[in-house]
This record gives structure tokens, C-alpha cells and sequence, in this order.
């Protein structure tokens, strides 16, 4: 018991004598104005003041005027202080009162005069109450109240007065409401931080999520890539003895050991695949998504599977419009893999997006590598509201940086979007010479499209649909 009061007195000692700061912080729509209408109340509080101790109590202007100005004071000093401001407007009240009482005793005080709280006082305390309140802890604010409550009763019941009207009860009535109104805004504010915080955390969470599984995605997609490269090496490894004549002994052992490594390695990457694999995502366009349908083990996708791309996403309600320019190098599978699956995303998005819309394909070969655009004009149909985790442009970024490249994506001067992405011929960054080319489809003069567009692209090489321009297939022409 001993122990446990000790405690009590001390927790009340560091959250009552202290001097440290606990400003108000500004409001986020009133910014400072409340903090000036505290000020202005704590100048009319020290005027009534002063004008109660003067007419009531009959006690000198000095006195009166040097007592509410500490009055009106503790109040401005609650704002950034509140501790120091209640011992302060404690201080002054008990002055106060027991200068009246003499008065109040002899006769020269009004009949009747309200004692030992004045209505200025009471105000002017509840004030610094309810700044305390708002900046301290449940104990402090509780702790305060009840050394307001013990004063009260010390002078109003043990010390006393005569011919007063006694405010005590109705003081302390005012100040247990202010307290508590105090510490339920308070209570309030820290739980809405709390949930901001909360909300924060999750959502970088989320966005780290979202992260990772596209980046196992890839990861499962690219190992029948690199799957085939090791057989192939394996295959090579074994069949090479038989294509010289009386080789070497050493020759056999050293391509003996390559073909051990790339069968190792094959294993190696079989376990890996088990453990990033996962559920199969959604399709729901049946565009075919990595995994998806009835053969999950088909082999990935190249450039030369975008016509039945472009079918499909025919079928699922889209206008596409899909043009191929320069002749086509032999990519690594890895870009090619990776420029199917940003084609394929972004028409998904149209599709779920921008239903009803007009999509434009560009496919651009250059010396350095191979640019991809994909558009749509403003959607004809009510967009329909989205479950997505966000996961494709995140993806797409993805894929281009593995690979050296870069990806944008940006709403349209006429409420479309447009994607576009640049992939190193080879997969491995190349410096940009840094020239500026735009690029600019108009369909204005097609009257069956409500709105063209104009796509500006200031970062990615010069590409400007010309006679040469081709479609990818007969189906793409309009």
C-alpha cells in the first residue's frame, strides 16, 4: 500500500510540477484563429475581473487590476504551458478569495457577492482547464480537477465567509464537465492519429505486397526461359564428345561437368519455382495470364503471340487498332516475354477501365531496342467500379527496369490513358542521346470516335507512323 502510494505521488509530482511545454498545435482548417480568440477571452476575462474585485468586493484598482491580468494571463499561457497556467489561475483565485473574505467578514463587501469563485474567475479556471485537458494525460487532467475540488472545499468549508452567494458546487459541476469534454477531443485526436498511422503503415505494407508478388510473378515467368537456355546447355554438353574425333579424355571430363552443373542447376531452379509458386491470378478478360487456363505449362509468350492477343481482346468488347514499324531483330526471350505481358496488361486496364474505348497498339522497332505504346480515348460506357490490387503498372515497371528499361503512364489531354514502355534490344540499359520527340495520333477526322488523342512522349526515341507503318495483322487494319 505504502509502495503503491508513494508511486501515485510521484506519477502526480511529474505530471503537475513541472514547467515544460505542451502547445496547442494548429487546428488543420482554423489554423491559429482559435488560439486568437483564447487570447481575446483572457483580455475580456481579466477586464471582468477586475471590475468584479473593484464593485463587489470594494478592494483598491491596483490590487484588482494586478490580480485579473494574472487572471487573464494564465489563460494565454494555457495555450503553450498549461501546467504553470493552472498553478498560476489556482494561485490567483486563492489570492483573491481570501482578500474578499476580510471584506465579505466586515461588511464592507456587496451582499451577496459570489465567493470564493467570481464568475470572471470561474470562466477564466475552466479555460485553463479544458487547454490542460486537451494537451495532458487522463491522470493530469483528473489530478487537477480534484486539487481544484480540494481548494474549493478548503476555503468554501473549512476556512468560510459571510454574507456570500457560495459557488463552489456550481464551479466544480463546470470544471468536471470541461475536463471531461477535454479528455474525450483528446481521446479523440490521438485515436484518429493512431488511425492514420495505422492506415499509413498498411498501405506501405500493401504497396510492399504488391511489390514482391509481382516481382515472384516474374520470377516464375522467366525460369522457362532460363529453364531452356540449361537444357540446352546440358543437351549441347552431351552431344559434343560424339562430334570429334578421339577426344580427349580431359575434354570428356570437362563437358561431363558442364552438363552435371546444368542438370544441378536445373534442380536448383525447380525448387526455387516451388517455393514462389502461388495461386493462380484472375483473368477475367481471358486475355491469358501468366498460369492461367487449362495448360499452366505452356511455354511463355512471345511478340508472335500478339495477334491472338489482339483477337481476344476483340472479343471482350475493345476497338484495337494495332500497327508494327521497322523490322523486327531476334530480342532475347526475356524482352519478349516482358513486352507481351506489358501489351497484355494495359489492354487489360482499357478493358476494365475505359470500356467502350478506342485502344491504338504501336509496336516500334529500333537499333536500340523496342518501344511500345498502348492508348485509349476517352471510355463510351460508365466505368464500373474496380476490386484490383493495383499490381499492373507496378508490374510493368517491373519488368522494363529488370531489363534496363522504363515505363509511363499518364492520362490523356481527352480523358483516355496512355502507356508507354521502352525495352533495350538486349535487355541491358543504354544511355539516351537525350533528344526530345513527340509523338501524335489524331482520329478527329474518324467520325465514329468521340475524341481523339494526343499523346506527347518526350523521353523515348523518335518514332513517327509513316507509309511504312504496317499492321500486325489484316484483322488490325480499321
Amino acid at each position: 500500500m505504502g509502495e503503491w502510494l508513494t508511486r501515485g505521488l510521484r506519477t502526480l509530482r511529474d505530471d503537475l510540477w513541472t514547467i515544460r511545454s505542451a502547445p496547442l498545435p494548429p487546428f488543420v482548417l482554423l489554423r491559429r484563429l482559435p488560439h486568437w480568440h483564447v487570447m481575446l477571452v483572457g483580455i475580456a476575462l481579466a477586464l471582468a475581473g477586475g471590475a468584479q474585485i473593484t464593485d463587489e468586493y470594494h478592494q483598491g484598482a491596483d490590487y484588482a487590476l494586478l490580480c485579473s491580468a494574472a487572471q487573464g494571463a494564465a489563460v494565454v499561457l494555457a495555450l503553450w504551458r498549461p501546467v504553470p497556467a493552472w498553478w498560476l489561475s489556482t494561485t490567483v483565485t486563492v489570492v483573491v478569495a481570501l482578500g474578499a473574505r476580510s471584506q465579505l467578514m466586515s461588511g464592507q463587501a456587496e451582499p451577496g457577492a459570489s465567493w470564493p469563485w467570481g464568475v470572471p474567475g470561474l470562466i477564466a479556471h475552466a479555460m485553463v482547464l479544458l487547454l490542460l485537458s486537451l494537451r495532458l494525460p487522463t491522470r493530469a487532467s483528473v489530478a487537477a480537477l480534484g486539487l481544484t475540488a480540494l481548494v474549493t472545499y478548503v476555503l468554501e468549508g473549512l476556512v468560510g465567509a459571510a454574507n456570500y452567494a457560495p459557488t463552489g458546487p456550481a464551479a466544480m459541476i463546470v470544471f468536471a464537465v470541461v475536463v471531461l469534454l477535454g479528455i474525450a477531443l483528446r481521446g479523440r485526436r490521438e485515436a484518429r492519429t493512431r488511425l492514420v498511422e495505422q492506415e499509413t503503415i498498411t498501405a506501405e505494407e500493401r504497396a510492399r505486397r504488391t511489390v514482391l508478388e509481382e516481382r515472384n510473378r516474374i520470377a516464375r515467368e522467366l525460369h522457362d526461359v532460363v529453364a531452356h537456355h540449361m537444357s540446352v546447355i546440358s543437351i549441347q554438353a552431351q552431344v559434343a564428345p560424339h562430334l570429334v574425333e578421339n577426344p580427349s579424355e580431359e575434354l570428356k571430363e570437362n563437358l561431363a561437368g558442364i552438363r552435371q552443373n546444368a542438370v544441378e542447376a536445373l534442380a536448383e531452379l525447380r525448387r526455387v519455382l516451388g517455393v514462389l509458386r502461388s495461386e493462380n491470378p484472375e483473368d477475367p478478360y481471358g486475355l491469358g495470364a501468366a498460369g492461367t487456363g487449362a495448360a499452366p505449362g505452356t511455354p511463355q509468350p512471345t511478340l508472335d503471340r500478339l495477334d491472338a492477343l489482339m483477337e481476344n481482346t476483340r472479343a471482350a468488347g475493345l476497338d484495337v487498332v494495332a500497327t508494327v514499324e521497322g523490322e523486327a531483330p531476334v530480342y532475347p526471350p526475356g524482352v519478349q516475354l516482358s513486352a507481351y505481358r506489358i501489351v497484355q496488361e494495359a489492354l487489360s486496364n482499357a478493358l476494365r477501365h475505359a470500356p467502350g474505348s478506342r485502344v491504338r497498339v504501336e509496336v516500334t522497332h529500333h537499333e536500340r531496342g523496342l518501344h511500345l505504346e498502348v492508348a485509349n480515348s476517352r471510355p463510351r460506357e460508365p466505368v464500373p467500379a474496380s476490386p484490383g490490387a493495383g499490381h499492373g503498372l507496378l508490374g510493368m515497371r517491373e519488368r522494363a527496369v529488370m531489363l534496363g528499361g522504363h515505363v509511363s503512364a499518364y492520362p490523356t489531354l481527352h480523358g483516355g490513358f496512355a502507356v508507354s514502355a521502352f525495352l533495350p534490344r538486349d535487355g541491358v540499359a543504354t544511355p539516351r542521346d537525350g533528344s526530345n520527340t513527340s509523338h501524335a495520333w489524331d482520329d478527329s477526322a474518324d467520325p465514329g470516335t468521340p475524341d481523339g488523342l494526343e499523346l506527347v512522349f518526350p523521353d523515348e526515341p523518335a518514332h513517327v507512323a509513316g507509309p511504312g507503318a504496317r499492321p500486325l495483322t489484316e484483322e488490325g487494319k480499321r
